[in-house]
């Protein structure tokens, strides 16, 4: 039967314009605030990006490794620098007290302060805590840099420096953000407070105590919490819901009383290193399958929603191989290694401490040798208890050895995994930012590597979090000639004052 249109009445026609009209209205208005709201922002961003650069140089400039406590000082430095920078925009800032730490040797250090700061409040805004690091990985130029690590370097738009990316250029980026609003004398859309820290890639120590001592202080007005400590999958912008945990091993074995010449005691002792080679040998397949025992077992089974997640990313395996540097990955499928990068576990061999390493030849036999080695966590694992399945399965394999040598195996950094509800608000403004300024739907993603204090945050202050990375998956970070490319560095700016709009958008209490 044919369809009969009814003719509209006079009064329905009126409703109908009435709300067209009130919808273009709410556009209009919406437009005028999120875009040429935003546009004098944006426009004073570029304009500044040279002055921007010139101060991510100077911070670059200071040698923060964390990894060296006779370098401490450089860190305190560093975060003396950040905590004036955050003053000069109006900040409040304390450098909280850490305490000591108590190395190998027995010696006590004192450990960097943490920045705990916060800009003019208004308690009708929502408050949004900023977490970055400002300490860096250890970088020499012989170690394989084309330029100086420690000097910031542009060559084709990119910015070449150690902290370029993880994390100094970040953490810059949000103060530059905050910078744009007061400088065009426009209000922060929301309240805003810092945390940052100088020892996030020696495992923060100190931090997670902090976050309890403070959450009912500090934490307490915090409605969400953003980490800018990671990178993109690919060339697309990205949101990251999830990172994996990390359990680091040291794996010693003790010999004779000396080292020794193997011309004269090879063949007629038990040797250190010997006995540590096969052990390493013993934790991991050539196809990245952990040969520990109840390691696998449990991890947290693939769900069908992942599973489609999974299909929609943005990720070319070609591209990939030509930026790492390999003709060939342990698997064939984007869905594989994706998966097996951010939800399955890892085991990694990064090195022997007391072994011969240098250049030329030396006949000699080590006393003593300390493997380590790390396996990334991902849901359900618990560090506590793979540390009791590595332990007994290194005895277990020494012990069939039969080596009067000695072994002992110590798990000193134990991070669990961080997930997060993509349904989460913080999501949909982190959404609706990279649409303003890139353009695009970001791909919503995890992250292979460990960034303890985002479940440290998690558990304890049960704040929402986010984490929203700026750097390109190319940046090469922890490795030679870390970079971040100047585009992303100004956009990125770009996208966190554009969160800043977007998170006071959202419905608040």
């Amino acid at each position: 039967m044919p369809h009969i249109m009814q003719k509209p009445t006079r009064n329905s026609w009126s409703k109908t314009m009435a709300k067209l009209l009130i919808s273009i209205v709410v556009m209009q208005i919406s437009t005028e605030v999120s875009g040429s709201g935003l546009d004098p922002i944006f426009k004073y961003i570029d304009e500044q990006q040279n002055e921007f650069v010139q101060e991510l140089k100077e911070w670059v400039a200071i040698p923060s490794d964390s990894s060296d406590p006779q370098a401490w000082d450089k860190i305190v430095r560093m975060l003396n620098v950040t905590a004036d920078k955050i003053k000069t925009l109006g900040g409040n800032v304390e450098l909280a007290d850490l305490g000591s730490q108590k190395m190998s040797n027995g010696q006590s250090v004192h450990l960097p302060p943490v920045i705990l700061a916060e800009l003019k409040k208004d308690p009708k805004k929502p408050t949004l805590c900023i977490y970055g690091h400002v300490d860096v990985q250890p970088a020499k130029k012989e170690d394989g840099w084309t330029t100086d690590p420690y000097t910031l370097t542009e060559i084709n738009g990119n910015l070449y420096g150690r902290g370029a990316s993880d994390n100094k250029g970040p953490v810059l980026a949000w103060l530059h953000a905050v910078e744009a609003y007061q400088a065009l004398k426009q209000e922060i859309p929301v309240n805003i407070k810092f945390i940052i820290e100088g020892m996030e890639e020696a495992g923060s120590n100190g931090l997670d105590t902090l976050t309890e001592q403070r959450n009912m202080t500090f934490f307490s007005d915090v409605d969400y919490i953003v980490i800018s400590d990671n990178i993109w999958i690919g060339k697309k912008p990205a949101l990251t819901y999830g990172t994996r945990g990390n359990c680091y091993f040291f794996v010693e074995v003790e010999g004779q009383k000396q080292d020794m010449h193997s011309g004269v005691f090879g063949g007629s002792i038990h040797e250190a290193m010997t006995d540590l080679i096969a052990l390493l040998d013993s934790l991991v397949e050539s196809s990245g399958h952990i040969l520990i025992p109840a390691i696998n077992e449990a991890v947290a089974p693939l769900t069908e929603e992942e599973k489609k997640r999974y299909q929609g990313i943005q990720f070319d395996l070609e591209v990939h191989k030509k930026d790492c540097g390999v003709t060939k990955f342990l698997f064939d499928t984007k869905e594989e290694i994706l998966q097996h990068r951010w939800r399955y576990p890892s085991l990694s061999i990064h090195g022997i401490e007391g072994a011969f390493f240098e250049t030329g030849t030396k006949t000699v036999i080590p006393r003593k040798v300390i493997g380590k080695f790390s396996i990334r966590q991902v849901p359900n694992m618990d560090p506590s208890e793979v540390e009791k399945q590595v332990t007994k399965y290194l005895q277990k394999l020494f012990a069939e050895r039969n080596s009067p040598n000695q072994l002992k195996v110590t798990m000193p950094i134990g991070a669990k995994p961080w997930v997060a509800n993509v349904s989460d608000p913080q999501f949909v403004a982190g959404r609706r930012a990279v649409q303003t300024v890139f353009g695009v739907d970001p791909d919503l993603i995890c992250e292979g590597s460990t960034i303890p204090i985002a479940r440290n945050f998690q558990d304890v202050t049960g704040k929402s979090i986010i984490m929203l990375p700026i750097g390109g998956a190319d940046d090469g970070e922890h490795s030679q000639n870390e970079k971040m490319s100047r585009s992303n560095y100004i956009q990125g700016t770009k996208l966190f004052a554009a969160f800043f709009y977007e998170l006071s958008q959202l419905p608040h209490k």
